[in-house]
């Protein structure tokens, strides 16, 4: 990885969108600070897009969205947030009008959509059930993550937010996910597994070409990916253009395929510092 203040300025102000990861990369602790919440309402009223990428539950992702007063939540600058790998996201409200879709509010009004047809998600709910009764019954020690009520694509084992889990315990559960047939990720915090064929790069083309009637691929230069961990590193992998926040040291044995840049904060600040980075080039 190179230092972050080695980017060049003229690819810096080239930059059109930032996707992020959420928790380690854009929250500290399971909570976003001043600093990278203001850093996401700066590179909106530049006028980026600014589009969310996590293997938290959609219901998790909801009062982030749309904002919770009663629980002090303010609402991120954000054009959609993707949830559970790509499984589910909130996106702006499409109006159909003449056979065409378009943008009714972006950045008001969300909507929720799916990546797979609902009567695929029935059947892969019931197969996901299954599997996790199989992790917690057959591997000593595992417990499914808090937020789990709140899923509906995937199933995620907690390793590092609330409990801890050794290592072989982790590679086992990845192993058993992946012998039921599924996808299986390790973020910072939890294992995260489902069935279809989405991640988080399918995401970010579902994204753009929803969004955008756009092929991310034409335009993959023109876009920055932040992260910090290994279920990360297919966007590290395809983006010309990807930051990596300090703390994604704690995954040093654990990548093969790494960010092009890294920041000298870790978590949030780590994240703001890549924004001011991209609002200065538009300066100079």
């Amino acid at each position: 990885m190179l230092p972050l203040s080695s980017w060049p300025l003229a690819q810096r102000r080239g930059i059109i969108g930032v996707f992020t990861d959420i928790d380690d990369t854009l929250t500290t602790h399971q909570a976003i600070t001043p600093d990278a919440l203001q850093a996401l309402a700066d590179l909106k009223a530049a006028g980026l897009v600014v589009i969310p990428i996590t293997g938290r539950p959609i219901g998790w992702c909801e009062p982030h969205a749309y904002g919770d007063v009663a629980r002090g939540l303010p609402a991120w600058a954000v054009d959609a947030m993707v949830a559970e790998n790509g499984g589910v996201a909130f996106a702006p409200t499409l109006l159909s009008q003449n056979g065409h879709q378009h943008l009714l509010d972006q950045g008001q009004q969300l909507s929720k959509i799916y990546y797979i047809e609902a009567a695929e998600r029935v059947i892969n709910t019931q197969k996901l059930q299954q599997v996790a009764q199989r992790i917690l019954s057959e591997i000593l020690g595992t417990t499914l993550s808090q937020d789990s009520a709140g899923r509906e694509t995937d199933i995620a084992i907690d390793h590092a937010e609330h409990t801890t889990l050794a290592p072989d315990k982790v590679a086992q559960v990845v192993a058993l996910m992946q012998s039921e047939g599924m996808q299986a990720t390790v973020s910072s915090i939890h294992i995260n597994g489902w069935y279809g064929s989405h991640n988080k790069l399918a995401a970010a083309r579902w994204m753009v070409a929803t969004l955008f009637h756009r092929n991310l691929d034409d335009e993959l230069d023109r876009w920055v990916y932040v992260g910090d961990s290994t279920n990360d590193q297919l966007m590290f992998q395809h983006f010309p253009h990807s930051v990596g926040v300090a703390n994604i040291h704690n995954f040093d044995g654990q990548l093969q395929h790494w960010p092009r840049y890294e920041t000298v904060g870790e978590r949030g600040a780590g994240f703001a510092e890549m924004a001011q980075a991209i609002l200065q080039a538009r300066l100079a």
